[in-house]
């Protein structure tokens, strides 16, 4: 038997008491009250719970994800392997489950409603109906992930509502995706049985979702940031809110996690235990997870913090067995199998070159609009110089190349243009390209971009960044998506390059995160796919050349 003694928080019953905790076969036996909470003793919280994440995002395969993510008092996650299934489909969402269950973290991984996202994009695998029904009956799968295809839903499509159909009859919970949905479509969104949504960026939209019958997910990720403009929801909506990353990068994980979020929560002023609700307790009841309240008879799960205002993690446990203290993560490190599909060929600086109209002098173009801390693009008009027949970038001006490459076959490279990303000189490129992940570039010229395109090929996956002389790369060989090093490591690296990309002149948070999200048509207002620049609010291709 095993025993501590901490500051117990009872977010249920809103009480702060000081205890002795005893447990034996992960399960607690005895409580003992020593009295009111004590300043020698840490706090006892039931442990922190990413809402909705993308693993895949961190560059880390799950049992590696988990030990940078326990640090941070995290002791579940609900987590949607779309990413690896639009590379490798069905066997890519098994690899995670199988990954997920060599950690102790708590891993509910959702069977992807949407791959590929869209027809208007080439993907590696199709999941259909009958893929997901199967899959929703495996074990490690507990809900259907994010409806991303929202019109689909309000137009009855039937293999999406198939799917939909598929979690309600085995009591599923079905998460949603449907940013800027307001009123009778949000209404209409939610009555299709979807009861939750992450994608909210105003506080009005997300009064109109709860109003619906949703719960909101407050997110707060490496790219998306939008826990400034909905956290008043916290004192408005207790039980309703919950806190997610969605896509968390490795630099941002070892510095914290949901337990950073739970501090800024705290500091605007919000009550401590209706923010532990959003943190530990409404996603554990939304998605039934099995981890209790840190009442007798439950698992003893939980996290212990110095204090409840940074909430600095002491230590990590998770069904009895301590796997954080003392600074040091207790889990060890095991090297992930790489599986992978990538057949793109190298590129030329010949085939990264946008033609303009015959003997035009300059010419009018459509520009995706970058915006730091958002997925939304905008849209702007502006008139480019011609030279020798083609359509050149003004990086002085902001205005750069951005290209997608098919990683799955041989196919002339999507061309357009991009504001937002900053970069003076150079390019940078990834297979991480949200959701089919084919390969995404930016660069001030197209031998840049042809360079720092032919790094992410010759790695069979990756990041790079180019100052149009030397490249530095960061592979990964897990589906293009994940890397097989400690995770430390790769945070390290990771960071560098985003210190190199900004030494080239981007002001953006998170250049290669942005990056990665230019080519998701899901998120509107403009992206581009593999097959050319996309109106998300049009739900259509458009012309990059305005006539």
């Amino acid at each position: 038997m095993e025993r501590l003694e901490a500051n117990r928080v009872d977010i249920a019953n809103r009480t702060i008491e000081a205890t002795a905790i005893a447990w034996q076969d992960g399960k607690i036996v005895a409580i003992h009250p020593l009295g009111p909470a004590r300043p020698d003793l840490p706090f006892l919280l039931p442990g922190f719970i990413d809402a909705h994440v993308h693993i895949e995002s961190s560059l880390l395969p799950p049992a590696e994800f988990a030990r940078l993510a326990v640090r941070q008092g995290t002791v579940a996650t609900i987590s949607d392997p779309h990413e690896i299934a639009n590379v490798l489909g069905i066997d890519g969402v098994r690899f995670m489950v199988h990954e997920g269950l060599q950690t102790p973290l708590h891993i509910l991984f959702g069977a992807p409603s949407c791959v590929p996202a869209t027809p208007f994009e080439t993907a590696g695998a199709t999941l259909g109906p009958v893929d997901v029904a199967a899959l929703l009956d495996e074990p490690g799968i507990g809900y259907l992930s994010e409806v991303m295809n929202f019109p689909g839903v309000l137009a009855g499509d039937p293999d999406l509502m198939a799917k939909i159909a598929a979690a309600h009859q085995r009591g599923l919970p079905v998460d949603g995706h449907a940013p800027g949905l307001r009123g009778e479509d949000a209404r209409r969104y939610a009555n299709a049985g979807i009861s939750t949504d992450h994608e909210c960026v105003s506080l009005d939209e997300a009064e109109d979702k709860i109003a619906a019958g949703m719960k909101i997910i407050i997110r707060e990720g490496s790219a998306a940031r939008n826990f400034d403009a909905l956290h008043p929801l916290l004192a408005r909506h207790p039980g309703k809110i919950m806190f997610c990353t969605d896509d968390c990068h490795p630099d941002d994980l070892v510095e914290g996690h949901i337990n950073r979020l739970a501090a800024r929560a705290c500091a605007r002023g919000h009550d401590l235990f209706d923010v532990l609700t959003a943190g530990c307790i409404t996603p554990r009841e939304h998605y039934r997870l099995p981890l209790g309240t840190l009442q007798v008879g439950d698992p003893m799960t939980g996290t212990l913090v110095a204090n409840l205002k940074d909430f600095h993690v002491v230590a990590t446990i998770i069904d009895g067995v301590t796997v954080f203290a003392d600074g040091k993560t207790r889990l060890p490190y095991r090297a992930a199998t790489a599986v992978n599909r990538f057949d793109a060929p190298p590129v030329s600086p010949d085939s990264l070159k946008i033609a303009a109209p015959s003997g035009a002098s300059s010419a009018s173009c459509r520009i995706i609009v970058a915006q730091d801390g958002q997925l939304i693009t905008d849209e702007a008009i502006e008139s480019l110089p011609v030279l020798k027949g083609e359509i050149h970038a003004a990086p002085e001006r902001d205005l750069l190349l951005i290209a997608v490459v098919n990683r799955y076959a041989k196919a002339p490279p999507a061309l357009a243009l991009i504001k937002g990303f900053g970069l003076k000189q150079g390019a940078i490129a990834s297979s991480v390209a949200h959701d089919s992940h084919n390969v995404v570039a930016v660069g001030c010229d197209a031998a840049s971009l042809a360079q720092a395109i032919n790094a992410v090929v010759a790695t069979g996956g990756g990041l790079s960044v180019t100052d149009g002389h030397t490249v530095e790369a960061l592979p990964l060989p897990i589906a293009g998506l994940m890397s097989d090093r400690e995770g430390d490591d790769v945070a390290r690296d990771f960071a560098l390059l985003t210190k190199k990309a900004h030494a080239l002149g981007s002001n953006l948070r998170s250049p290669m995160m942005a990056l990665s999200f230019m080519a998701l048509l899901v998120i509107p207002r403009l992206k581009l796919s593999d097959k050319g620049l996309f109106d998300g609010e049009r739900f259509s291709f458009c012309d990059l050349i305005v006539r």
